[in-house]
């Protein structure tokens, strides 16, 4: 597997979840805005325009990305709570990373992921470990998918581009 394009390994589903694989998750949500701010507040434009591998997105598309998709799991999660297994709706994240607002200033997707990880961490935190057990359907997969799942997913995701931000960093030594 291509380091720079997975440099902490892919996604794997552990056997069984536990409740500890979800503290560790939430954790790791509830700490990404602040490291991901702290990584990439003082990087001027010509760093947020360079991408973090060959053919692959800029760090300021990864950002905006970032704020995008979370904010989508975040719908996702409200989603399986208030409707019995529904079909969510997918969407074209590399064609989202082509559009105009990802090439703006990052400041808004920083509040944004601010914004939806603390709304992810308290939701998740109410919950019984059982209601996390609800599930959506994606239309891709087209199989159902745990809020518990879901949790692990989007902490690896939010791991995985910050991994990204991080190799680019060191690489160029900034």
């Amino acid at each position: 597997m291509d380091s720079l394009k997975f440099p902490i390994g892919g996604f794997e589903l552990p056997a069984e979840i536990s409740e500890q694989h979800i503290e560790k998750a939430v954790t790791q949500l509830e700490q990404l805005p602040s490291a991901l701010r702290q990584l990439v507040s003082d990087w001027s434009d010509t760093q947020l325009d360079t991408p973090y591998r060959e053919g692959g997105w800029t760090a300021r598309q990864l950002i905006h990305h970032l704020a995008d998709s979370h904010l989508h799991s975040l719908i996702r999660y409200k989603w399986a709570l208030s409707e019995k297994t529904p079909l969510i709706k997918a969407y074209d994240q590399d064609g989202w990373a082509h559009l105009p607002d990802a090439q703006m200033p990052i400041e808004s997707s920083l509040i944004l992921l601010e914004a939806v990880h603390q709304k992810i961490v308290y939701l998740v935190r109410s919950l019984r470990f059982d209601e996390m057990k609800q599930a959506f359907i994606h239309p891709d997969a087209k199989k159902e998918r745990t809020l518990l799942e879901n949790t692990l997913l989007y902490a690896w995701h939010g791991a995985h581009h910050y991994a990204h931000l991080e190799g680019l960093a060191k690489r160029n030594q900034w």
